[in-house]
């Protein structure tokens, strides 16, 4: 006689009624984590990964130089972190266009750059790219550096966030105030992905906005023109407009 098994559960032997138990395939064990920590760790898969942290896409070709590698080589490493979904990829005309997967990918990239060691600094190139970095830039969406840590500090300050366990409340009056900057905040709420987290900032080492809401402001920001991005990757200025509406709308001082 043959005994026909269900294809998600079997049987005890023995058991009364034959209480259902999960087979080893519903069973998962422990996150393979070193298939992604491998991709991460080269160093010219890293940089192109860093790259993209500016939120953009990014042309092989581009990503070839900041790498610091060949064409082939180039598009072999994207090969990879493609196959690994860490990148997408967009084709226009001949070229190829990157970008990081999803946001999560961004969040273990600053991850591992706040326990990570920093670069030295051994060029006046080098220096005043990392004055610029330092000063303002994407976090893949949304705005860090020590102007996003201001604003941050600025909605805190004001009663337009509330720091909560793991993120943030946002006011009746910060709600107010990012309407007024142009955010439609019930649509953000609506975001399949988490509202208002705060994001340790990873230079300045305090937090910033990020999330949903992050990502809005950020996006608003550059369509008023109070930040512009500038010919570094990641890099972001703030204009004279900038600081006036920054100051005016959230209370931001000192961002000469």
């Amino acid at each position: 006689m043959s005994v026909t098994h269900d294809r998600t559960h079997a049987a005890i032997p023995g058991a009364a009624g034959g209480t259902p138990q999960p087979t080893t395939a519903e069973i998962e064990g422990d996150a393979d984590i070193a298939p992604v920590a491998a991709l991460i760790a080269d160093g010219a898969r890293a940089a192109m990964l860093t790259a993209l942290l500016d939120g953009r896409a990014l042309a092989a070709g581009e990503l070839a130089r900041i790498a610091g590698v060949s064409a082939p080589t180039a598009s072999s490493h994207l090969a990879r972190l493609l196959d690994g979904g860490l990148v997408t990829v967009a084709k226009q005309g001949r070229h190829r266009y990157y970008r990081l997967a999803r946001p999560d990918v961004a969040g273990v990239i600053e991850v591992l750059a706040r326990v990570s060691g920093r670069v030295a600094v051994r060029s006046l190139r080098q220096s005043r790219r990392a004055g610029l970095l330092r000063e303002a830039r994407s976090c893949y969406d949304h705005l860090a550096g020590r102007v996003g840590v201001q604003l941050y500090d600025a909605l805190v300050r004001e009663g337009r966030l509330v720091e909560a366990d793991g993120g943030c409340l946002l006011t009746a009056s910060g709600a107010e105030a990012l309407t007024e900057l142009g955010v439609d905040v019930e649509r953000v709420r609506r975001a399949r992905r988490r509202f208002a987290p705060d994001c340790l900032d990873w230079l300045e080492r305090r937090p910033h906005l990020g999330g949903a809401l992050g990502a809005a402001v950020l996006d608003r920001l550059l369509a008023r023109e109070w930040l512009v991005r500038g010919t570094v990757p990641r890099a972001l200025r703030v204009t004279a407009v900038g600081r006036e509406g920054l100051e005016r709308t959230f209370g931001c001082k000192d961002l000469s």
